[in-house]
């Protein structure tokens, strides 16, 4: 896989080569200190600041210090009490994941099956197909509230499935296409990710599992298998998630159940001339002083959805030592594979139909009735 990061490199094909034009200045006046300094002198920006100084939460207010040493002792009890709480809690997540693991034995049989399906390996039953369809429904609400229209109806849908399949005689449709292309551009999370030069590969893959592990502390590992492709030779493209299911040492209180922690990608072998991970770019610099012009060329990162399979690392000291743009990075990676997970896989169908979009929007709406400030807060026993 080509390296990103790789300087000035000569394109295979000059129409492929992007120009850019920036000016290269000697002296970068506007230092971060300097801004600093300018922020400071605002005294609105003062303010404000100390007014979000003055509000956040979780500063001591002194009660806690006040308390006699008999009052602090018997906290400690309950602070003690409450991590054997949460360890116990997980204990609970523990068992939770093994039940996960018994049940997706008994998942696997039906997504095997989805899978022969949509590759056009195996034809469905008349009997696997017994299922009514919206339109079906339909009909059978006209018949009855009409029955004198109800021969004509008929006559109408016959004569409309003639003509559409002496339309589709001779095509040769296989299975079902671009099923999880067509998912994935349904959801606002992976539409995002997918561009226009990713959507010819996406249309060769043929399924997506998720692998539990038994060993690493819940950890699981997203599979995405491919058919036969002019972009690379990999017939399966991996992504492993490990996760933490105990409650940190250091901080066990703030345990809330697992969470992922870091996750791991693979090597995609590309074909040459088809990796649509990096671009190469021709840039114009002109010296700001000297006024001289220059041409580079060289390989960077371009958008795409297979850069979800070359995520960023995570230090191997404390997370704290982190900065928070590659903190957002991760906590974006975690939240699209924990969806993968829990969501697409498991209902895939009904996102390629479109009907699990509408239940998320029916639970994003009623969410935003709760949250509505223009209505009374509801008021709960505790």
């Amino acid at each position: 896989m080509a390296d990103p990061a790789e300087p000035q490199k000569t394109a295979e094909n000059p129409e492929d080569v992007e120009e850019v034009e920036e000016e290269e200045e000697e002296e970068h006046g506007d230092t971060p200190a300097a801004l600093t300094s300018q922020l400071m002198q605002n005294p609105q920006i003062l303010a404000d600041l100390q007014h979000r100084l003055g509000s956040m939460v979780g500063v001591s207010s002194g009660y806690i210090q006040s308390l006699p040493k008999s009052v602090k002792r018997r906290i400690k009890a309950l602070k003690k009490w409450q991590f054997e709480a949460a360890k116990i809690e997980a204990d609970f997540y523990k068992e939770v994941h093994e039940l996960e693991c018994k049940y997706a034995s008994k998942y696997t049989p039906l997504y095997e099956k989805r899978k022969t399906v949509i590759t056009g390996n195996v034809e469905p039953t008349d009997e696997e197909c017994d299922w009514p369809s919206d339109d079906e429904k339909e009909d059978e609400q006209l018949s009855v509230k009409n029955p004198a229209e109800d021969m004509k109806n008929k006559a109408n849908v016959e004569e409309k499935e003639k003509e559409d399949k002496d339309k589709k005689e001779g095509e040769d449709v296989k299975g079902i296409p671009h099923f999880w292309l067509t998912v994935f551009k349904n959801v606002d999370m992976l539409s995002e990710m997918v561009q226009e030069h990713d959507e010819p590969i996406l249309q060769h893959l043929q399924d997506v599992q998720v692998k539990f592990s038994d060993t690493d502390s819940m950890g699981f590992t997203l599979e995405f298998y491919f058919d036969t492709n002019d972009f690379f030779t990999n017939t399966v493209l991996t992504k492993h998630y490990s996760m933490r299911s105990e409650p940190d040492e250091e901080d066990p209180f703030s345990f809330e159940g697992p969470e992922i922690v870091k996750c791991k990608g693979c090597e995609i072998d590309w074909k040459k001339g088809k990796n649509v991970t990096v671009k190469t770019i021709k840039k114009k610099q002109k010296h700001k002083g000297r006024g001289t012009t220059r041409t580079v060329t060289k390989t960077v990162q371009n958008d795409s959805f297979f850069n979800f399979f070359n995520p960023p690392q995570v230090p191997d000291d404390e997370e704290g030592d982190m900065d928070e743009d590659l903190e957002a990075l991760l906590a974006a990676d975690f939240e699209i594979g924990h969806f993968i997970r829990e969501r697409i896989v498991p209902r895939a169908v009904l996102y390629f139909t479109g009907e699990a979009l509408e239940q998320d929007d029916d639970f994003d709406e009623e969410g935003e009735e709760e949250n509505d400030p223009s209505k009374p807060a509801e008021c709960k026993q505790q």
